[in-house]
């Protein structure tokens, strides 16, 4: 006997309809969970600090202020931080996608004499090395308290190398071979033809690369004592701790002046200092990543899967 095909239809229609309540409900609980830390610590930011302290906030400010930012871009260093991390973010990020690119497109030609050699010496950091090391290398570099000490040692990164090899090894061999019959060198193999078809891989190597130099601040903790060579993340890190500090002396009952009478006494509150400085910290980062996220994830999957 043949099923009767309506109501075939309708039991696919109805199991279409649990599947997409089942996804839609899914999708708003991981939005909720996702966005309420985020408005809350903007709320706690936008708070009068004094206010933040009885508690009780949740995604809107009750008290509306600008004093927590003013506080954090009225500090003299602030500035300077910020001008040190942009330009560290900027040319950090080229540079580690032009050499990062270059030692990638060397290491994936097939007909590279020693290739297995340079694969293993680049291997071998990821497994062996340690601080100490690295430290007395920049010391002798003369790299310490040197603007270059953010550039040189983060030029090439071998995980993002191993991806960019495997996303140049997915192209065409066909491209290499028309170009060396056309008398070209490799060098005009990988700027003109390579690089420009590999606008996937690289925008994800960039982001990497970019958020990599705009988050870190290790490494001016180890080698920067020069306050006018601190990037933002080091300063910002100094006026979340003075804010500590103030509070834990106006709770003693203690009126403190700090920074240029910038933090005085309960006009401070450590939460609300931090969430703006976090906010600060982050907003460049989410405001690059829309141009970049379309080609996140293809170039993320191509670099990773085909090798």
């Amino acid at each position: 006997m043949a099923k009767n095909p309506n109501k075939i239809r309708a039991k696919r229609v109805a199991s279409d309809y649990v599947i997409d309540i089942i996804m839609i409900v899914t999708i708003v609980l991981v939005l909720v969970l996702t966005l309420y830390p985020f408005l809350n610590a903007l709320a706690i930011s936008l708070n009068d600090s004094n206010d933040t302290t009885l508690g009780g906030l949740t995604i809107y400010p009750r008290k509306f202020t600008w004093r927590n930012y003013e506080l954090v871009f009225t500090n003299q260093k602030i500035w300077m931080a910020y001008f040190i991390t942009i330009a560290r973010t900027v040319i950090g990020t080229v540079g580690g996608v032009l050499i990062t690119g270059m030692l990638a497109f060397a290491i994936s030609r097939t007909n590279l004499v020693g290739k297995k050699v340079y694969a293993m010496l680049c291997l071998i950091p990821m497994y062996f090395g340690g601080l100490m090391p690295t430290y007395f290398l920049i010391l002798n570099l003369g790299l310490k308290n040197n603007f270059l000490v953010y550039i040189i040692p983060a030029l090439v990164n071998l995980w993002n190398m191993i991806l960019m090899r495997s996303y140049f090894q997915s192209l065409p061999e066909a491209l290499e071979e028309s170009a060396l019959i056309d008398g070209a060198n490799y060098i005009t193999i990988f700027f003109k033809i390579y690089f420009p078809l590999s606008t996937p891989i690289i925008a994800t190597i960039a982001l990497y690369f970019g958020v990599q130099h705009w988050n870190d601040w290790f490494q001016a903790n180890l080698y920067i004592t020069q306050d006018y060579l601190k990037p933002m993340q080091n300063v910002l890190l100094g006026i979340v701790n003075e804010a500590k500090f103030a509070e834990q002396m106006a709770s003693a009952g203690m009126g403190v002046t700090i920074d240029a009478n910038m933090l005085k006494g309960k006009e401070t509150n450590v939460r609300s200092i931090t969430m703006a400085t976090m906010f600060v910290t982050i907003i460049p980062i989410i405001i690059v990543y829309p141009f970049l996220q379309r080609y996140f994830v293809k170039g993320i999957m191509i670099g990773s899967v085909k090798g």
